[in-house]
């Protein structure tokens, strides 16, 4: 198989690809923390499937780099030609890697319909340029956010040679346009950020709804995974620890921002009456709690009033 050369700046992070045992999945796993310098913005997780007539990839990682990085350990394993890629949602870390297969693969891109809020806007100007600051040259002037060819709302099915994949719209939750992807004769579930195992979740989206987030958790249970891939933290056959661990941390913020909000508490006030110890040595914690409290109890304070 021919690996072709990488036009983009090198990546020296660790970017293998692990398969999936019994299936035809393929997973990278992103370092934990805030995309920076020092992790070369790969902090999110991807992966692929091959199904004999092409391959369908989920995710595209965080710089143009990372993506064709992801098209190179594809290239590694098949072959076949890149015939989809499933945008987990619109946010950076997940979408820049986009480029690489717009520019270097035929591969049909396809998104959730609310993404649609998202491209072309302030905030994707904004983001774009804040990540040119701290990831360049991994992330530079030439550096775009890609339109996907096409969407769809509520439920989308792909049948490609002997796989079906059911995309399925998981928001709004960590974002408006959560998608999951579940590999249907294998029952490989690709979740993306409604879940994080190892780290705490990001709550920042000004549209985060933890209520329906929690739901769709609950949903991803009933499927029964066989093998989950979250957005961020490692892949894991144990869905059900995977899944409860980001449910719990997200009823506990609802739990504790709700009575606050009830005893009409100040965010501060709410913050510093809650116990927050057993989150402490997660990772993320010092990065996004505080946050994502914050946004929990405001999400909480519009539900009230």
């Amino acid at each position: 198989m021919i690996v072709p050369e990488n036009p983009y700046p090198r990546v020296t992070v660790d970017t293998a690809a692990h398969k999936v045992e019994e299936a035809d999945a393929w997973y990278m796993i992103g370092l934990s923390g805030i995309p920076s310098a020092e992790n070369q913005g790969h902090t999110s997780n991807a992966g692929f499937v091959t199904t004999g007539e092409g391959v369908v990839v989920y995710d595209a990682l965080g710089t143009p780099a990372l993506g064709f990085e992801l098209i190179r350990r594809i290239r590694e394993v098949t072959d076949e030609p890149i015939r989809y890629v499933i945008a987990g949602h619109y946010h950076a870390d997940h979408i820049y890697g986009l480029q690489a297969f717009a520019d270097h693969t035929d591969a049909r891109i396809i998104a959730q319909s609310r993404a649609q809020g998202y491209l072309d806007s302030d905030t994707a100007r904004q983001r774009l340029q804040q990540r040119r600051e701290v990831l360049f040259p991994w992330v530079d002037e030439t550096t775009r956010v890609i339109h996907p060819d096409e969407f769809f709302d509520d439920e989308h099915r792909v049948e490609l040679g002997d796989k079906t994949f059911r995309l399925l719209h998981a928001g709004p939750a960590h974002s408006p346009d959560d998608v999951l992807m579940v590999v249907e004769e294998s029952r490989v579930v690709f979740a993306g950020d409604i879940v994080f195992d190892g780290r705490l979740p990001f709550l920042g989206d000004d549209e985060v709804n933890t209520a329906n987030w929690i739901d769709r958790l609950d949903r991803v249970q009933e499927m029964s995974p066989s093998f989950l891939i979250p957005g961020h933290g490692a892949a894991t056959s144990e869905a059900v620890r995977a899944v409860s661990f980001t449910r719990g941390y997200l009823q506990d913020l609802r739990e504790h921002m709700g009575e606050a909000v009830e005893d009409f508490l100040s965010f501060e006030e709410a913050y510093a009456r809650a116990d927050w110890s057993k989150y402490e040595g997660v990772p993320a914690f010092a990065e996004t709690h505080r946050r994502n409290a914050n946004a929990v109890f405001l999400e909480m304070e519009a539900a009230m009033f």
